[in-house]
């Protein structure tokens, strides 16, 4: 039996199409780069956004950097509140905290903005630790989150850990 669970933010607890896509509009638009079809910018959830402005457009290093300053120009205002909370998701984590279980979010998203959503949508209650990466693009990686996670949370014993569940849900 799990008594500790780690689960991801983004297309786990919560659906972030709209504003990730937004914002990657917003970004490509500083560029001269439009897109006709804004679900291709999809590939953008989930991998750091430096290394997806890198593969998908061929930038450079520092463009990279660059972009995703822009990008977040248009997140930190609008684009984290273009995000939906997953139906049923609530009642199986009040189901999971009552249970006795520890809840904890682990992202690549970074952390203040994880911890932002989540307290908008209300869901910051049943987490008793978040995890993301840091807004200077450190500890962007999700094995780097989870270990920074377990260490933070003093987790030892990994076989009692979910990690990154979607499969409960």
């Amino acid at each position: 039996m799990y008594q500790t669970v780690l689960f991801d933010l983004d297309g786990t607890l919560t659906d972030p199409g709209e504003g990730i896509t937004n914002s990657v509009v917003h970004a490509l638009k500083k560029y001269g780069i439009k897109v006709s079809d804004q679900r291709e910018f999809y590939k953008f959830i989930g991998p750091p956004l430096h290394e997806s402005f890198q593969v998908f457009y061929g930038f450079s290093e520092e463009q990279a950097q660059e972009a995703v300053e822009f990008y977040r120009e248009y997140y930190r205002e609008t684009g984290i509140f273009e995000n939906k909370v997953y139906n049923g998701i609530k009642d199986t984590l009040d189901r999971l905290k009552k249970s006795g279980r520890k809840l904890i979010v682990a992202t690549s998203k970074p952390e203040i903005f994880a911890k932002e959503i989540l307290e908008h949508f209300h869901l910051e209650e049943y987490f008793s630790f978040v995890a993301g990466a840091n807004l200077d693009g450190t500890r962007t990686r999700k094995n780097e989150v989870i270990f920074y996670a377990l260490e933070s949370c003093q987790i030892r014993e990994l076989k009692r850990t979910c990690p990154l569940c979607s499969l409960i849900i």
